[in-house]
């Protein structure tokens, strides 16, 4: 709880006030296989954790079908054991994964759902009526039903977001995670690695005035992550030039296992009750989806007693074959089925330590986060491996990443000023770009040649530039120089460069000298790799005598030299660029040319992304899903507006009821106010609608439900309105005779105001003739109030009133209006009546002030007094 207020209140501290004109919202999910946590960032809204219509902190990331209702979160989760297959859960696993890979296979081994392959070779999952939805879809889902919750509380529409993915995520996982955003109607501002995410929050309240180690050990449903994180305060020894106040991130190495986690542990508490249940009643009960859906439930419940029991007892009624199944494990047995896990659990921390080139000594702590890491058998194997003193529990486990995240994003929008930290991130895979050598002669074999551009550990966010002696086009594969996981591809992008030899003969045309051609590759911040550019390019000497003299001297622009490789060939020359690529300058033009430039020219060409195996969504692709998620929404949304109007219509049947029954009451208001052809008439009506309800409601259209009430409320609606006239008329009265009195007390004053002037005393502020038309004014409201105050005195309760509420307060309006317009006009400036010093008569100079309170002079010609 302290760290939990501490962090509010830094919150509090760093987000800066942003111009109430602009509203700007981000909101940052960490979308992981079993929950889902949301952090909404905007200006006058509490920086914490969403909350669900539940008012729960995290959501079950579970979407599923009772029937024709979609359902979310737990409601999904918990009609699994009645529909198998139409709830689906641990969706994170097929983001973006081949069909035929071994995380698909895992999948079937966890979930009851069918899953399918899609004509991209990705999964789908088919429900129960053989509709297909894509993996991105139903995650789509979730983000659009995180969407709707973040806009109830933001007032407004919510459109960016930055969502987390482990660090071990390929390109085509990170294409699918976008993908599913861009369905779900969200644009995607970064994507963030959970353990850097992590690493946020943890130096959100913190300084490093001496440069620290820590590793972040994320142990999920999913899987469990390492990441070596060096924190400092200020530029310090990370070579970046920043305020002495910000804090650095930068990651030093990670370490996963991608099918070891809560799930993992699950599986195989599951598979004890299944052994027990087919020692005790010799009956397979793997091919029953509903009961192998009741076993994983009851799975996750015996787990979570066993984290602080030493056995748990199992009951599940009528499991399967109308068997009522009882068990009893015992966390000897559990932890006994998982014991070659021990070292599984340990592995990314030491693969992480390794791949930053750091050892446990340089380490502070392990900072624990992730829901599985409380379960004592994976804490108890990080103890025996690194000590109970290493292991640091200063983290929300379940909500660091989710709030880090929502700071970093926060630091990427422009809407907000939050305390400065700066993160630099790494890719975890070797990333190469593989082409053919030109042949040298004409009967060669062409020979491929692989260059690394980003090995694994690059920082993301830079960019490198390969040097091609071409002169004609040239084709480029980007791939991992590995697989992966076992059934991925390595083949990321295909890149087609055309206008190769009309670029190289025009530099050469303009005095270039061996131009080349320069390709810029790019491994943006969340990972993603590209060829963004490619241009030709070429140095164009100086021959006059200052261009002489600076060759002579060192001067002008180096060119770049293009080595050899190992094999003594053709090779790229990759080198890291902070920005984009080194030769930028513009194309030349004829005139420039006529010009004979000088110094480095380049010439853009085409360059054509093709996906040769698993490449996003098209745009065509997402356009149908979108539509297809509309659909849904909008049949939900009417039929949503069916049943309310449903309810609507039924309560309000009831009610009218139970009015009716009580007729007997002379003395209820609504008996009082009525007649007795009204009360038949009302009677014949309930009755028809009683019948009609039983008999067609549930074919009804909603507009029909609708017309059913309004017919029966236009029958109460005159009864109503008495009522509240009733209630109405003394305050509107009191409110007539209250501006009555009020206008008659300012025009006594007024007037005697007057009488003083003409007696000799202090000027007037108002003429005599704007008090006699208030005074008419006045007169005509107290005629009309008496007149109509008398007719309603002889109004029956259940007749309709002479006069209406409503009227009497415009009336009364009328009167305060005027009143109003006397009382705050700015008064004009009157002299008062003078004697000449020639002995004539007394004359009176009327002087008129401008808007401005400004006087103006008389027509007389008089001073100004």
């Amino acid at each position: 709880m302290l760290c939990l207020y501490r962090l509010l209140l830094s919150l509090l501290l760093l987000l800066g006030l942003v111009s109430e004109k602009v509203l700007a919202s981000v909101l940052a999910i960490d979308y992981g296989t079993e929950w889902i946590k949301a952090s909404l960032m905007k200006p006058g809204v509490p920086f914490d954790v969403l909350l669900n219509k539940d008012s729960k902190r995290k959501i079950q990331a579970s979407v599923g079908w009772k029937r024709n209702d979609r359902l979310f979160g737990s409601d999904a989760l918990s009609i699994a054991a009645r529909f198998p297959t139409d709830s689906f859960s641990s969706l994170k696993y097929l983001q973006g994964v081949p069909f035929e890979s071994d995380i698909t296979s895992y999948y079937t081994t966890i979930s009851t759902a069918d899953v399918v392959k899609t004509a991209r070779g990705t999964a789908a999952l088919q429900r129960s009526d053989g509709t297909e939805w894509s993996v991105e879809e139903l995650i789509a889902m979730q983000f659009a039903y995180v969407k709707e919750l973040a806009e109830a509380v933001a007032g407004e529409k919510v459109q960016d977001v930055i969502v987390t993915v482990p660090p071990f995520y390929t390109q085509f996982e990170k294409d699918a995670v976008v993908d599913a955003i861009e369905i779900a109607g969200l644009r995607t501002i970064a994507l963030i690695n959970d353990g850097t995410a992590a690493a946020v929050n943890y130096a959100m309240t913190r300084t490093f005035p001496t440069p620290e180690h820590h590793v972040v050990f994320d142990a999920g449903a999913s899987s469990i992550r390492a990441t070596v994180i060096a924190f400092a305060t200020g530029a310090s020894d990370l070579k970046t030039s920043t305020s002495k106040d910000s804090n650095q991130i930068t990651v030093l190495g990670v370490g996963y296992d991608r099918l070891t986690g809560g799930t993992e542990l699950n599986r195989r508490l599951r598979d004890i009750l299944v052994a027990d249940f087919q020692a005790k009643h010799k009956r397979d009960i793997t091919g029953d989806k509903r009961g192998m859906a009741k076993l994983w439930k009851e799975a996750e419940r015996v787990k979570t007693i066993l984290s602080a029991n030493a056995e748990a007892s199992s009951t599940i009624e009528s499991v399967a074959f109308d068997i009522d199944f009882r068990s009893k494990v015992t966390r000897a047995a559990f932890e006994e089925a998982c014991s070659d896990l021990s070292q599984r659990f340990t592995a990314p921390i030491h693969e992480a330590l390794a791949r930053s080139g750091l050892t446990l000594n340089n380490v502070s702590s392990i900072i624990m986060t992730g829901g599985s890491s409380r379960v004592p058998m994976i804490q108890n194997a990080v103890k025996a491996a690194f000590g109970e003193d290493k292991l640091a529990w200063n983290v929300n486990a379940d909500e660091a990443t989710v709030l880090g995240a929502a700071l970093h994003g926060a630091s990427l929008s422009r809407q907000f000023k939050t305390k400065d930290i700066r993160v630099t991130d790494i890719g975890p895979f070797d990333v190469q770009i593989s082409y053919l050598a030109e042949a040298k002669s004409q009967p060669a074999k062409p020979r491929t040649i692989h260059t690394s551009v980003f090995p694994a550990n690059s920082k993301t966010g830079t960019r490198k530039t390969l040097t091609f002696k071409r002169k004609d086009d040239l084709s480029l594969k980007v791939e991992y120089k590995q697989t992966p996981f076992p059934g991925f591809p390595r083949e990321l992008l295909e890149i087609d460069i055309t206008g190769v030899s009309e670029a190289i003969a025009n530099l050469t045309e303009m005095g270039a000298v061996e131009p080349v051609v320069k390709v810029t590759a790019a491994l943006s911040e969340s990972g993603f790799v590209s060829i963004p550019e490619a241009v030709a390019y070429g140095e164009i000497k100086d021959d006059s005598l200052t261009g002489k003299l600076k060759g002579l001297f060192g001067g002008g622009s180096a060119s770049e030299q293009v080595p050899l490789n190992a094999e003594g060939s053709e090779s790229a020359d990759a080198f890291e660029q902070a920005g984009t690529a080194s030769a930028s300058s513009a194309s030349a033009t004829p005139s420039e040319k006529k010009a004979a430039p000088t110094g480095p020219q380049t010439i853009a060409l085409t360059v054509k992304t093709r996906w040769p195996t698993l490449g996003p969504l098209s745009g065509s692709d997402k356009r149908k899903a979108r539509d297809r998620l509309a659909e849904v929404e909008y049949e939900e949304k009417a039929k949503q507006r069916k049943e309310e109007a449903r309810n609507m219509l039924e309560s309000y049947l009831y009610r009218i009821r139970d009015l009716m029954e009580d007729t007997s009451n002379t003395e209820s208001p609504f008996v009082k106010c009525s007649k007795n052809s009204e009360r038949k008439a009302i009677e014949q009506k309930l009755r028809e609608s009683f019948e009609w309800m039983h008999d067609k409601a549930d074919e009804a259209e909603t507009s029909q439900l609708v017309a059913k009430r309004t017919e029966l409320e236009a029958l109460e609606r005159p009864i109503v309105h008495r009522y509240k006239e009733i209630e109405e008329f003394p305050r509107a009265l009191n409110n007539s005779q209250m501006w009555n009195w009020s206008t008659r007390l300012f025009l006594t004053e007024a007037k005697q105001n007057l009488t003083a002037e003409e007696q000799g005393g202090a000027i007037s502020k108002y003429l005599k003739e704007e008090l006699d038309e208030l005074e008419t004014t006045l007169k005509d409201h107290e005629s009309w109030l008496n007149v109509m105050v008398e007719k309603q005195k002889a109004v029956k309760m259940n007749e309709d009133p002479a006069v209406e509420s409503s009227e009497l307060r415009a009336r009364a309006k009328k009167l305060e209006d005027h009143l109003h317009r006397l009382v705050r006009r700015k008064v004009p400036l009157r002299t008062k009546k003078t004697s000449s010093s020639a002995g004539t008569s007394e004359t009176t100079s009327a002087m008129a002030s401008s808007a401005d309170g400004t006087p103006l002079p008389s027509d007389s010609g008089h001073d100004e007094l």
